[in-house]
C-alpha cells in the first residue's frame, strides 16, 4: 500500500503526521525568529561601512591625495547564519544537548532554565514549535494527502515565523515576504487556492490597499502608520487567496488589532502613540483563511 493510500485508509494518520513535521520544523522557524533579523541588521552594517569607506576614498581623491585617512577594510564579521553558531544559551554560550533541543519537550524538561547556568528560556520557543504542529495537523486534516496541504503547511510555517519577527523587532522580512508571494502565484497556475487571474490581481490590490491607506494616514497625520512590509504581506496573501478573500483578511486584521490594542491600553502595557505592528494579525487573519475558506467562500462569506 503506498503511502497516500496508507494517510486515506487512516485519517488521523496524516495529522499525526503533520503535527510532528510542525512540531521539527517549529523548531527551525525558532532560530529563523531569533536569527534572521540580526543578520538583516550584520548585512546592513556591513553595507554602510562599505559606503562609508567607499566616500571616504573618493573624497581623498577628489582632494589630491592618497585617502590615508580613509579607514582600513574591516575585519570579516564571524560566521552568523541559521546554520551557525550551535544552538546555546543566550546567557552564557553555553552549547544546547540534543535532547535539550527536542521540540516542546526540551523546553519543558528544563523547565524553562538554561542547564548551566539557570537562566531563562523564552516562552516563545515552545509557543512557536506547539502552534507550527497545530496548524500543520489543520492543514492536513483540511486539505488531505496532497500538494496543496504541504503548500498550506509552508504558508502557515511562513505566516508563524512573521508573525514573531514582526512582534518582536517590527520587520517583515523581504527574505520571507516576496518569496511567498512568488510561491502563491506558482501555486496558483494550476488553481491551487484561486484562480491565476484573481491570485494576480489579488497580489496588486493586496499591495496596492494598504499603500493607499498608509499615504492617507501620512497625510492627515504626518505619521507613518504601517511599514512597507505590511504592504507585502498582504500582496502575499492576495496572491495565495485572490481577490476576493482581501476584504476578509483586512477586517479580521484589523479587528484583532483594534481589540489587542485595545486591551494593552487599558492594561497600561501599552500607550496610544506606542506603534503596534500590524503584520502578526495579517499571519493570524491569512492563516484563519487558509484553514476555513470553501468553495472560494471564507469564513465571513466574502
Amino acid at each position: 500500500m503506498t503511502l497516500p493510500a496508507t494517510f486515506l485508509a487512516h485519517p488521523w494518520l496524516f495529522p499525526s503526521f503533520a503535527a510532528l513535521l510542525g512540531l521539527v520544523i517549529g523548531s527551525f522557524l525558532n532560530v529563523v525568529i531569533v536569527r534572521l533579523p540580526r543578520m538583516m541588521e550584520r548585512d546592513w552594517a556591513a553595507q554602510a561601512r562599505a559606503w562609508l569607506a567607499a566616500e571616504a576614498t573618493a573624497g581623498g581623491q577628489a582632494e589630491g591625495d592618497i585617502a590615508t585617512d580613509a579607514p582600513a577594510p574591516s575585519v570579516p564579521a564571524e560566521r552568523f547564519d541559521l546554520a551557525w553558531p550551535p544552538s546555546h544559551c543566550p546567557h552564557c554560550g553555553h552549547s544546547l544537548r540534543w535532547y535539550d533541543n527536542l521540540p516542546v519537550i526540551g523546553w519543558l524538561r528544563l523547565r524553562g532554565r538554561c542547564a548551566h547556568c539557570g537562566g531563562p528560556i523564552a516562552w516563545h520557543y515552545p509557543v512557536v514549535e506547539a502552534l507550527t504542529a497545530a496548524l500543520f495537523a489543520a492543514c492536513a486534516w483540511s486539505y488531505g494527502p496532497g500538494l496543496a496541504a504541504l503548500a498550506a503547511m509552508a504558508l502557515c510555517a511562513a505566516l508563524v515565523a512573521l508573525a514573531f519577527i514582526d512582534a518582536q523587532t517590527g520587520l517583515l522580512p523581504d527574505d520571507v515576504t516576496l518569496p511567498l508571494l512568488w510561491a502563491g502565484l506558482l501555486l496558483n497556475t494550476a488553481g491551487t487556492f484561486a484562480p491565476l487571474p484573481e491570485a494576480v490581481i489579488g497580489a496588486a490590490l493586496g499591495y496596492g490597499v494598504l499603500w493607499v491607506v498608509f499615504q492617507g494616514f501620512r497625510l492627515a497625520t504626518g505619521k507613518e502608520g504601517m511599514g512597507f512590509g505590511d504592504f507585502k504581506l498582504l500582496a502575499a496573501l492576495g496572491a495565495w487567496f485572490g481577490w476576493r478573500a482581501l476584504p476578509e483578511i483586512v477586517l479580521l486584521s484589523s479587528l484583532a488589532g483594534v481589540l489587542v490594542g485595545g486591551v494593552l491600553l487599558l492594561a497600561g502595557r501599552a500607550r496610544r502613540d506606542d506603534p503596534l505592528p500590524f503584520g502578526p494579525y495579517l499571519a493570524a487573519a491569512g492563516a484563519m483563511c487558509l484553514l476555513t475558506r470553501q468553495d472560494g467562500l471564507g469564513l465571513l462569506g466574502f
